[in-house]
């Protein structure tokens, strides 16, 4: 079998990907996701918020997803549910073969392009190192959320967050909707890191602290969870905290399991693989788009990502303006690589292949640590190329650079670096 193009990933990259691919004139578009329902994250995210930079207006996560599939069904893309790719070769005329096995068999799918929307995930308590028993009650955002909102579960009892960033206030209200008393939010950092507003609703509306400077270094319990163990990350002094439910929220890291048997060159930062500004990673044809190459922004923005992908996707196959397959005019030239110095931890796109400007004009950055007051420096072999504006530093919250830089970099220079000056701490 044949398509133009195979998505991976049903989330909302992967389908406003396959609805602009189909609108833009490709050729056959399959999109294969490994779960039993398209629609990703959003169709079990019943808080509002969801579509307001892409569609335009506001919807719950559910009714988000649910457009986002209709629009790519509409524009006669096909989706298939329950079916995992398992890895691809690509032939000495670029044609990748794509191979997929589901419920039906294994099949192998040509492609003259492959698009990689497979997200991102939180890590788990195991891969947090977190010591202890493995009693039940010990979850993630995602499987909560699954729990409650899909399989209509009631979890009483005290719980605990683990993190203070934007889905733990998210995770907090799912567990307060299915009947549970959260005990606290807690987080290693010196405060928490969603807006002041996430707070204040938390304090106030459901009675539930922010524990900063504190982390949870042992869970307790034989079958069911008992408690757990948290400590000061300053004097060390620990104390047992009786729950029956934990939920460990953010530190997310790519699905890049496919990225990395495709051989595809990873960045060290984002730990997805490395993309130019048209999202082309190293392999000529393969595209990365969404929360696979900038872990985690919002969905919206994720979407936004797959059109840009689906854009110079479609110029390569010969169906618009764009800067084609691979890395534009120069594919097969090396991309230049753009590093961050700390505080900052990574940026995305990480490669300049071309003139072409990112998803919505703009790097997204993250940082390790707060800072007020920062600018943003951008320097090629010490040339300064821009500087940004004085911006707030606040880990796991994205800072946004502007892109009118590109014009100034020099292709045949060293790598563009991305460093932080004039910073005061908070």
């Amino acid at each position: 079998m044949s398509a133009g193009v195979v998505v991976v990933g049903a989330g909302p990259a992967g389908l406003s990907a396959a609805a602009e691919l189909r609108r833009l004139g490709a050729g056959p578009v399959l999109v294969a996701d490994r779960e039993p329902e398209p629609g990703g994250v959003p169709r079990h995210s019943w808080h509002t918020g969801y579509g307001l930079r892409d569609l335009r207006r506001v919807m719950t996560g559910p009714a988000y997803a649910r457009s986002l599939v209709s629009a790519a069904l509409a524009a006669g893309a096909e989706l298939r549910t329950g079916t995992t790719v398992t890895g691809w070769t690509t032939r000495p005329d670029g044609v990748h073969a794509v191979a997929m096995t589901s419920p039906a068999g294994r099949q192998t799918v040509e492609a003259a392009a492959v698009l990689l929307a497979t997200g991102c995930r939180e890590r788990p308590r195991t891969a947090r190192l977190v010591p202890g028993d493995r009693p039940a009650g010990v979850m993630t955002t995602g499987e909560l959320q699954q729990r409650v909102y899909l399989g209509g579960e009631r979890l009483a009892g005290r719980a605990l967050v683990v993190g203070a960033e934007h889905v733990s206030f998210s995770a907090a209200l799912t567990l307060a909707h299915a009947g549970a008393d959260v005990v606290a939010l807690v987080t290693e950092h010196g405060r928490q890191q969603s807006y002041a507003a996430f707070r204040f609703g938390a304090a106030v509306r459901w009675r539930v602290p922010v524990w900063t400077s504190c982390r949870v270094q042992r869970i307790a319990g034989r079958g069911r969870l008992e408690g757990v163990e948290v400590a000061d990350v300053r004097t060390g002094t620990a104390r047992f905290v009786p729950c029956e439910v934990v939920v460990f929220t953010g530190d997310w890291i790519p699905d890049h399991e496919l990225a990395r048997l495709a051989g595809l060159a990873m960045d060290p930062g984002t730990r997805g693989p490395a993309v130019d500004t048209t999202l082309a990673t190293s392999l000529t044809g393969v595209f990365a788009a969404g929360n696979l190459v900038h872990a985690a922004e919002t969905a919206d923005i994720a979407a936004l990502s797959g059109r840009h992908a689906a854009r110079h996707i479609a110029a390569g196959l010969g169906l618009g303006v764009g800067h084609g397959l691979g890395r534009g005019p120069g594919a097969g030239a090396a991309p230049l690589p753009v590093l961050v110095e700390p505080p900052l931890r990574w940026i995305s796109p990480n490669a300049i292949g071309s003139a072409a400007p990112p998803p919505l004009g703009r790097f997204v950055l993250r940082s390790a640590g707060f800072r007020r007051g920062a600018r943003l420096e951008v320097r090629q072999d010490g040339r300064l190329l821009a500087r940004s504006r004085p911006v707030r530093l606040i880990p796991e919250r994205p800072v946004h650079l502007g892109a009118g830089w590109l014009a100034e970099v020099d292709p045949a220079g060293g790598p563009v670096r991305v460093i932080t000056c004039a910073a005061r701490r908070w």
